[in-house]
């Protein structure tokens, strides 16, 4: 059985992060260890929420993992939330990264044109340097401006959003995925390799739900360690996360904290199986 290791928060309410990533990439038959990078008692859109900085136990887990020879097929990095763990989670890169396995980072620093509370200009800054070490890099569009460091604009068109993958493929990594791309009134993905662009878009809902970055990169990386390709990733990766937000959308007794990605894994698998 192939092994991921997700490196991200532990948000106890929410449906973000490890909360998102445990389940979506255990039912496609993944094995899913977790490192959690700190402990919120809601995600960052609640208010007043408590937050607890886990750094103290990563070196010494990153340690005994080391101790007991675990490897990983493929690395996956989320919210970070410090400084701080942001130089473990390159330690960690180090540690064991190999010529097989594939390293995902989903910057997660901000959205629709407004960064995450807590995030500064040294974080972004040692987020670009990690950027080098990775196989895929996958920002929203904000986050792409805030690591370029240019002007966030709300309306991109497809030119100049692979403008963008360009200049962010220029920062080291290996693949470009940007989130949040729309076209013809539809919303998707766009993939740049170095060489060609892949994309993919599904019916747009006028709706935000929070967490649907790590839904979209759960399923992604599922994909990936299962060997689809790129294309094939990115398609399932994007129908998978719409379904998730129509169901959302659908349901009269919905949260706005969260998308209902538990009813959408059946459909979840059947992709997998059609790509």
């Amino acid at each position: 059985m192939k092994r991921i290791v997700s490196i991200q928060d532990i948000s106890c309410i929410g449906k973000c992060s490890e909360t998102v990533a445990l389940p979506i990439i255990s039912s496609m038959g993944v094995e899913t260890a977790i490192l959690p990078t700190s402990i919120l008692s809601t995600h960052t859109a609640f208010s007043n929420f408590t937050f607890k900085n886990l750094s103290d136990e990563i070196y010494k887990i990153i340690k005994h993992w080391k101790q007991e020879n675990f490897q990983f097929d493929l690395i996956y990095i989320g919210y970070t939330g410090t400084s701080e763990i942001l130089d473990l989670v390159q330690y960690f890169i180090e540690q064991f990264k190999t010529e097989k396995n594939i390293v995902i980072f989903d910057p997660a620093m901000a959205d629709h044109g407004k960064m995450y509370s807590g995030i500064n200009k040294d974080i972004i800054e040692k987020m670009k340097k990690i950027c080098k070490k990775v196989d895929i890099l996958r920002p929203n569009l904000t986050e792409a401006s805030l690591l370029l460091g240019t002007e966030y604009n709300e309306h991109y068109n497809l030119e100049e959003i692979k403008k963008i993958a360009k200049q962010l493929k220029k920062l080291g990594p290996e693949n470009v995925i940007i989130t949040g791309v729309e076209k013809d009134n539809k919303i998707g993905a766009m993939g740049y390799n170095g060489q060609n662009f892949y994309s993919n878009f599904e019916t747009k809902y006028n709706v935000s739900y929070h967490g649907t970055g790590d839904v979209f990169t759960s399923a992604l990386a599922g994909s990936l360690v299962q060997n689809k390709d790129l294309d094939a990733a990115i398609k399932i990766a994007t129908k998978f996360t719409t379904e998730c937000v129509r169901l959302t959308y659908e349901d009269i007794n919905g949260t706005k904290y969260g998308v209902n990605f538990e009813q959408a894994i059946p459909y979840l698998l059947e992709l997998m199986r059609k790509y």
